[in-house]
């Protein structure tokens, strides 16, 4: 039925929004290994419900893949609701379990945090269709592993620059945990969509005939 899949959508995003506050948030954080679990968290959960729902756990993604023909535009909106309604419980769970702590937002460079957002946006995005959704990688068992490493490389490389969220609804997480602004998120919000049209364009001008 087709609530399985949100509720795997609400379940998988809510798993990968709450360890990236758990590691970030202090006290308790993970400091600089804080990528890895994030990265680590996405790929078990993609792992786990990729078979149900596609494992997007993303806005961004759901758009790309339905972009590229491989969602439903009935499900477009109920993925987008599920995941953020994982990411905004994820993120009260968290500051719970932190014991409400004080949270400074990061304040980033709007037009490097722009970049950085779309950069690896369009990265994550590019490959989930590669990986997940292509006639030539169909049956692989690598696809979980290579999606959730792109966002581990994502953070590493250009967490710094603006929060390395890739993804609106840890966009929504992060804002609900006060690790960003309101007035910023839609800094996430711009170059998430943006970077996810442009592979889905990359991916069909690429990929052709698929």
């Amino acid at each position: 039925m087709p609530v399985n899949k949100y509720l795997v959508e609400l379940i998988g995003t809510f798993i990968f929004v709450a360890t990236i506050g758990f590691t970030v948030v202090k006290p308790g954080d993970a400091g600089p290994l804080a990528p890895l679990a994030i990265g680590s968290a996405l790929m078990v959960m993609i792992y786990a419900g990729g078979h149900i729902s596609g494992g997007h756990f993303n806005p961004a993604v759901t758009l790309a893949v339905f972009l590229r023909g491989k969602c439903p535009a009935s499900d477009v909106v109920p993925y987008w609701i599920a995941q953020i309604v994982g990411a905004i419980a994820a993120a009260f769970l968290v500051l719970f379990m932190k014991g409400n702590p004080d949270v400074t937002a990061a304040t980033p460079d709007v037009v490097k945090a722009l970049i950085a957002e779309f950069l690896f946006t369009f990265a994550l995005c590019y490959v989930v269709l590669n990986v997940a959704t292509a006639k030539g990688t169909e049956g692989n068992s690598f696809y979980g592993l290579a999606i959730g490493f792109t966002v581990l490389i994502g953070a590493f490389s250009v967490g710094a620059v603006s929060g390395g969220a890739f993804n609106p609804a840890v966009a929504v997480g992060i804002t609900a945990m006060g690790l960003s602004t309101v007035a910023n998120i839609w800094i996430f919000l711009v170059a998430n969509f943006a970077g996810a049209i442009v592979a889905a364009i990359a991916f069909k001008t690429v990929n052709g005939s698929d």
